[in-house]
């Protein structure tokens, strides 16, 4: 379920938290996907053209494999290194809501069966998909999947995405990467969403970051992790009559969840000694449960139950190419000219000595903090003249803002590709750096030109 109304939310007061990208913008990056997400996507997404399941001859659902077999390459072809995380035991204040979505899977099993004689194909199909439930046998397939491509994944002690942020916050991954957006109330740095999606339906991987979402509610993790809980999350209902809007309103007013609930419950008090609700309850008034732990589930999400990250590694290794032929060609009726070329798309990009990325390589020169009189100074008024313009667009080639080469110390100790790196930045500047370039032949060859061309300069350095 994740966090009810909370995309919205940042999406109005804290919009800088979000970046859009294509996947080959994250060339180079390692990546914890929340995989029981991922397999509930693809029993959803992966369907034959009549919303049915994809099945072998023995009537075995393969729609999950289908998935995270195509889904995992074209990350790895892209320059992603995944490593997939699966959910362990329940918290017990979660089982409410595993119960509450049982009876809705059960209520939409009827109501299939009713559309089966009365309804349409669409109708058919609407109830099937919301009758979706992630197996036990679906997680022992897909690891066993993983294993044979070569591809690392973890099984959390208790939720995988409480997973999935102790390996991004330990420097194991850049990201997390689930829909779920509790993702970040469990401390995410970075959230990636869409990133298992198809390519078909061409839509943006969608970058959260948690410091920058903290920055545009101006509050600290603490209260951050309250709002969440506020909201609704899956170990509490959300209190009825307070929405998005009304929730970071109380937050920001009272400070902490526990005054915004006295203060909700002293009010509710005075109605009810008032006569207002003559002995009732009001429809469509806050309405806060006599039992409505928010300290337990606060708990959870601030210590939750996960693998320390540095007590895990993470290593992608060779396919077995023919571990995969013999589990999805001759036990799940897969394609086997399709499986051998995924394997060999896998060893190429897996085997291959994955090009760095250059914001990973150099570390940019912070700027000193302005001074006291430099942020008093007032603006200068007026436009800036054409010669003045020239002046700045000259001052932004000849002194660019890089790290000196002389404190790098690569250009007299490195040759190769490593010392070309060093020339995209005196050559190109900074933004090359930032911008999370991937090279290529052309971008070489340009590079190489221009280092010619500043032979005689570079030399001198």
């Amino acid at each position: 379920m994740g966090i009810k109304g909370l995309t919205a939310l940042l999406a109005e007061h804290a919009p800088k938290s979000f970046q859009e990208h294509e996947i080959k913008t994250l060339f180079g990056r390692k990546v914890a996907i929340d995989a029981s997400m991922s397999i509930y996507q693809f029993l959803i997404a992966v369907r034959q053209k009549d919303g049915e399941l994809l099945t072998n001859d023995a009537g075995e659902t393969t729609s999950h494999l289908m998935g995270f077999f195509y889904r995992t390459i074209r990350m790895v072809e892209n320059g992603i290194k995944p490593a997939y995380v699966f959910d362990g035991k329940p918290p017990e204040l979660k089982s409410g809501v595993l119960s509450k979505r049982f009876e809705k899977r059960e209520e939409a099993k009827e109501d299939g069966e009713e559309a089966k004689e009365t309804g349409t194909a669409e109708d058919v199909d609407r109830f099937s998909r919301r009758t979706v439930k992630v197996t036990r046998e679906h997680n022992e397939e897909c690891r066993k999947l993983l294993s044979l491509m070569g591809i690392p994944f973890v099984v959390a002690p208790s939720e995988a995405e409480a997973q999935c942020a102790e390996l991004a916050r330990g420097g194991k991954v850049y990201a997390a990467g689930s829909e779920d957006m509790d993702t970040l109330t469990f401390g995410a740095p970075i959230l990636l969403r869409h990133l298992t999606f198809s390519e078909a339906r061409k839509t943006p991987i969608s970058e959260i970051s948690l410091e920058k979402a903290l920055e545009g509610l101006e509050m600290d993790m603490s209260q951050f992790t309250e709002l969440c809980i506020l909201l609704g999350c899956d170990y509490l209902e959300p209190i009825k009559g307070v929405g998005p809007k009304g929730a970071l309103k109380l937050l920001r007013e009272h400070g902490t969840l526990g005054k915004v609930v006295a203060h909700l419950r002293e009010k509710a008090a005075e109605k009810e000694e008032a006569g207002e609700d003559g002995g009732k309850k009001k429809k469509g008034g806050v309405q806060i449960p006599d039992e409505w732990p928010w300290e337990a589930a606060k708990a959870l999400f601030s210590k939750p139950d996960v693998t320390p990250a540095d007590e895990l590694e993470l290593e992608w290794k060779s396919p077995d190419i023919e571990g995969l032929v013999d589990f999805l060609v001759k036990e799940k009726g897969f394609n086997e000219e399709r499986v051998r070329k995924g394997g060999e798309k896998l060893a190429k990009h897996l085997n291959a000595k994955q090009q760095g990325r250059l914001d990973g390589f150099f570390t940019a020169k912070p700027k000193a903090s302005p001074t006291r009189k430099e942020k008093e100074k007032p603006a200068e008024k007026g436009k800036a003249t054409k010669g003045t313009k020239r002046k700045v667009g000259k001052a932004l080639f000849s002194k660019p803002d890089v790290t000196p080469a002389d404190e790098l110390e690569l250009l007299r100790k490195r040759r190769g590709r490593e010392g070309l790196r060093v020339c995209i930045v005196l050559v190109l500047g900074t933004s090359s750096m930032r911008s999370g370039l991937r090279i290529t032949g052309e971008w070489w060859t340009d590079v190489a030109e221009s280092k010619r061309r500043r032979e005689q300069t570079l030399h001198q350095v």
